[in-house]
């Protein structure tokens, strides 16, 4: 750490460095920063030194953070109640105040913040889809908050807006799209992506609904499986399509949709009066991390002529796996593609694309031109000022922690990556199965890195299922996750779904994570819930 101790104290030399180090590892920060505001540093006049001063400190805030998440001995939350937070605790106050406080108790609430928070890094943080620490993809979020700009033309983030167009050529390729075709956009996360999928999906057969509005057109109809993300309805809520228009089709006993029953889903909506337009099909689903069938799927949308779109937000890292990759064979054959790097391929938060086949569906759609921003008259080639293609304006640079993580790791170490993270969630399945205090959701062997599963406490394992037994069964996993929470111990999701009640939901992306982690993750929830 050579690089960040020089010039960090220069006048008192290395006595007084060593005790300011002293401080901060007994969870002070310098004395010197009480007397020191926001006002003193860049860009005030003389304010360098101050200045760096004080983004050292914040930088040994942030590596001892990162260093604790990987470390299995340290909480990965230390859990307060909403109401403890509110009031405040130790010095940390949710208050904000009339008058600058100092930059001392700044770095206080930096720590604080972290402290209080959830250590999604932390090789036992299995509660959601997006997990782990990249120090690369850091690295990325940092460097894109210095440089603070927008990406909405090339004038004002040309190198922002280049890594854009080849990360985009690069995952349609991937996906198996030819290099004449295509487009796309970073999106703030895969609810938006998808939404974006319908809207260009709505334009592509009716392109006078931009002005027209939804009076002009038939009532419209939209096809998923019950099994994919509520982002499907929400963004038909969101058009004006209406969630009573969305179609949910079956699945079969794994989650997958049931080709024939879109069939007759298709034929049904037909039946009513209304145009079926749009099927959305799902590669990862969220709980059961189900690959629907997409050629049979494929075909159907052919058949009827609809847009196909894939929701791979979950499932899309796999692409990088040429072990995994064939559980998405189809893909190619998608209008469009939701795909999450912020996922199973580790990108920090937030970090997702929408993919589009078609090459101008999605500036024919959002574009606007306001001149003040996407003047044609520039000396170079607007055609790169991607802005109006966005719903947003103001776009953050997402790419470009993707880009250096890319960089870093090449497609094969991405695909080594969900490699291990899958041969996890075998691992994980392996010792369910063999283990009688525990009982998987569905027999089949995971196909992504979900395992679904019950613990069984003592008092329940000599019951017959039935309604007694699920009633109680129910409230074990919810008891499990508040003690979980209140000891910090680790952190796993929960839900019912369907006609099964609450499970647990084990989800593998952080490459952190080993195999003596899946193994403390049963005992805890075993110990946790023994006597229930």
């Amino acid at each position: 750490m050579d690089f960040l101790q020089q010039d960090r104290i220069s006048a008192a030399g290395k006595e007084k460095q060593q005790a300011s180090a002293a401080v901060r590892d007994n969870g002070q920060t310098p004395a010197d920063f009480s007397s020191i505001y926001s006002k003193d540093l860049l860009p005030a006049a003389g304010g360098e030194e101050m200045t760096r001063g004080f983004l050292q400190e914040l930088v040994h805030i942030l590596l001892s953070y990162i260093s604790k998440s990987s470390q299995r001995s340290s909480k990965v939350l230390d859990f307060h109640h909403p109401h403890q937070l509110r009031e405040g605790l130790d010095g940390f106050s949710l208050e904000l105040p009339d008058q600058p406080e100092n930059l001392e108790q700044i770095l206080v609430d930096c720590r604080d913040t972290l402290k209080y928070g959830v250590r999604t890094g932390h090789p036992r943080f299995f509660n959601q889809l997006s997990s782990g620490l990249d120090v690369i993809g850091v690295a990325g979020e940092w460097l894109t908050s210095v440089a603070n700009t927008n990406m909405f033309t090339y004038e004002v983030s040309p190198v922002f807006i280049l890594m854009e167009e080849f990360l985009l050529k690069k995952m349609q390729s991937i996906v198996g799209w030819s290099a004449d075709v295509g487009d796309g956009i970073f999106c703030p996360g895969g609810t938006i992506s998808n939404l974006y999928s319908i809207l260009v999906a709505r334009y592509h057969f009716y392109p006078e609904v931009k002005t027209r509005g939804m009076g002009a057109l038939p009532r419209l109809a939209l096809f998923t499986s019950e099994h994919s993300h509520y982002s499907g309805k929400k963004s038909a809520s969101v058009l004006g399509i209406g969630s009573e228009n969305v179609f949910v089709v079956k699945c079969d006993e794994r989650g997958k949709m049931i080709p024939a029953d879109l069939e007759s889903s298709i034929v049904a909506a037909k039946e009513k009066g209304l145009v079926p337009f749009y099927v959305n099909a799902t590669a990862g689903t969220t709980v059961y991390g189900a690959f629907d069938p997409l050629n049979a799927i494929a075909d159907i949308c052919h058949k009827h002529t609809l847009w196909m779109h894939v929701d791979a937000a979950w499932g899309g890292g796999l692409l990088m796996s040429d072990r995994h990759r064939m559980k998405l064979q189809g893909i190619e054959r998608a209008w469009s593609v939701t795909w999450n790097p912020h996922k199973m391929m580790g990108v920090p938060l937030q970090c997702s694309v929408i993919l589009i086949k078609k090459r101008g569906l999605l500036q024919g759609c959002n574009e606007i031109g306001a001149t003040y921003l996407f003047q044609t008259d520039k000396h170079y080639d607007v055609n790169y000022d991607t802005g109006d293609k966005s719903i947003q304006c103001g776009r953050h640079q997402d790419v470009f922690k993707l880009w250096l993580m890319w960089k870093a790791k090449g497609s094969q170490g991405f695909g080594s990556q969900v490699n291990k993270c899958l041969e996890n969630a075998e691992y994980l399945y392996e010792q369910l199965q063999r283990r009688t205090d525990f009982e998987l959701v569905f027999k089949h062997k995971p196909e992504h890195s979900n395992v679904c599963f019950w613990y069984l406490p003592p008092s329940l394992r000599g019951l017959q299922p039935g309604p007694d037994r699920d009633m109680r069964l129910h409230q074990v996993a919810p008891r499990i996750k508040g003690r979980m929470m209140e000891k910090g111990s680790l952190l796993i999701g929960y839900q019912p779904l369907s006609d099964k009640v609450n499970f647990f939901r084990c989800v593998f992306s952080n490459p952190a994570t080993q195999q003596e982690d899946i193994d403390f993750l049963l005992e805890e929830i075993a110990q946790l819930g023994e006597d229930l």
